[in-house]
């Protein structure tokens, strides 16, 4: 049985559609008060976990519990306590937005006395106010969006599901909805699936990522960068000339070369910042590191200076998927979702 500290518990979650397999053996947990991102390419089998959480869709095996409540065994009370906003919501297109959203109230059994409260409330937090009175079917794809995530709102659950929550968002929505959704952090549980790298960055704390139906990776953004290295390097050079960038482009397995002034030097006329980008055909990244000191130096160019670059979510989510090896599903063939 689910303990306090669990929000979402999934143990060993598999789906197959005939012959293709969607999920395999797929676990992990989410506490209560986490914003976590479900992170993967098109295809990582993100929308089929969200529809089994939700209900929509039941799995081959495994065991799915959603604050406590086994969604096989008490689908209700699962449902109760989360809301949900699919990846293109449907709506009803006659229906006026308030009229809509005190529609779903009512289908989601919100109180009486405070439904029109709720429904307010949910106006509000997903800024659709202003369109209130208008009918669904004349809104933007963006604004159609938004009154989905009011509707994933509108019953107050502790859990929000999100499938790809800005997808048709022009930018100024898209930082609205950012912002909106990592405030409900601790207030409430999030699970959003994207496969956006700058919507985990900006909006979670967690990461779960998704290949071919398997969960190859799963920590906070800092735990994961830790682990997984930059595919490049950070040096300090003195070269006045400024003669580094060529020379850097020409050897073999460099990728890119940016050089911009250091911003430490006191003499920025000589000092500059180098970062060097390899490709995946290195390696041995330490050593290609060493061989390119010793050429610079070999040049008479000074290398006050080298550390490994930061690694960035895509590098991270880049070497994750490389070092993924392709699953198979049950008859030999690759699994898509």
């Amino acid at each position: 049985m689910l303990g306090p500290v669990r929000m979402i518990e999934v143990e060993r979650l598999a789906k197959r559609f005939g012959r293709i397999t969607a999920l395999r053996d797929v676990s992990f947990r989410v506490r209560p008060g986490e914003v976590v991102g479900l992170l993967g390419p098109n295809g990582a089998g993100k929308t089929s976990i969200m529809r089994i959480l939700t209900g929509f869709l039941g799995p081959t095996s495994g065991r799915v519990v959603v604050n406590g409540h086994d969604v096989l065994l008490a689908p209700l009370e699962a449902r109760q306590s989360l809301g949900y906003m699919p990846e293109g919501a449907p709506l009803y297109p006659e229906m006026r937005v308030s009229e809509y959203l005190l529609f779903r109230a009512r289908a989601k059994r919100v109180p009486r006395r405070g439904r029109v409260a709720a429904v307010e409330k949910a106006m509000d937090r997903a800024n659709v106010r202003d369109v209130r009175n208008q009918r669904i079917q004349h809104l933007s794809r963006g604004f159609r969006q938004r009154v989905a995530l009011a509707d994933a709102l509108v019953a107050d659950p502790p859990l929000l599901v999100l499938d790809e929550p800005t997808a048709g968002l022009d930018p100024g929505q898209i930082r609205e909805v950012r912002a909106l959704i990592r405030g409900l952090g601790g207030s409430r549980t999030v699970l959003v699936s994207t496969h956006v790298l700058s919507e985990v960055e900006s909006t979670c704390s967690r990461v779960l990522v998704l290949h071919r139906g398997r969960l190859v990776a799963e920590g906070g953004l800092d735990e994961l960068r830790e682990k997984r290295r930059s595919r490049g390097a950070v040096l300090r050079l003195n070269d006045p000339e400024r003669r580094s960038k060529d020379l850097l482009r020409d050897i073999r397995g460099v990728s890119s070369v940016t050089v911009r002034p250091h911003p430490d030097s006191v003499s920025s006329k000589r000092d500059i910042e180098v970062a060097v980008e390899f490709g995946h055909q290195v390696r041995d990244l330490d050593l290609a590191v060493e061989l390119l000191i010793s050429m610079l130096v070999s040049e008479g160019i000074g290398v006050r200076e080298a550390a490994p670059a930061k690694a960035s979510l895509e590098d991270v989510f880049t070497e994750i998927i490389i070092s993924a090896a392709p699953p198979r599903d049950f008859d030999g063939e690759e699994a898509t979702a």
